[in-house]
């Protein structure tokens, strides 16, 4: 079944694990996120070693080890952590990268500009911390 916003699992496990590590009281691994969200362990050690690699997660070693953020949860906007894993949001807004439409008025009612625009603002204006509260 296709989706009409699709965020790549990246996005997904950065978004979800940064959430849950900013509202746990306890420092979280690999392992125990990956058995509360159900994230491949593979997939999720490597968001993570991006997220403590730009600081955005600090990482402990050992049996008691694991991750706890590095800023505070209202510092860390969305925008900031899908920007990371993926790059800037592409404005393009054609999806067929035509440089002239073939039609008078966009196939799609101008709906992939809005959903685009509307998509980068949520995650502009919301921090880890709305997520939390």
């Amino acid at each position: 079944m296709s989706k009409i916003l699709n965020v790549s699992e990246a996005v997904a496990i950065a978004l979800h694990s940064m959430a849950l590590i900013a509202q746990s009281d306890e420092i979280l691994n690999v392992n125990k996120i990956a058995d509360i969200t159900k994230f491949s362990k593979s997939h999720l050690a490597k968001v993570m070693q991006q997220l403590v690699r730009f600081n955005y997660l600090k990482s402990t070693r050992g049996p008691e080890g694991g991750y706890i953020l590095a800023k505070k949860p209202e510092e860390i906007s969305l925008k900031e952590i899908y920007n990371l894993i993926e790059g800037e949001i592409d404005n393009n807004f054609c999806n067929y990268h035509l440089d002239k439409c073939l039609f008078n008025k966009c196939v799609f009612g101008g709906l992939n500009r809005k959903f685009t625009n509307e998509f980068s603002e949520y995650l502009t204006n919301n921090t880890l911390n709305d997520i939390i509260k």
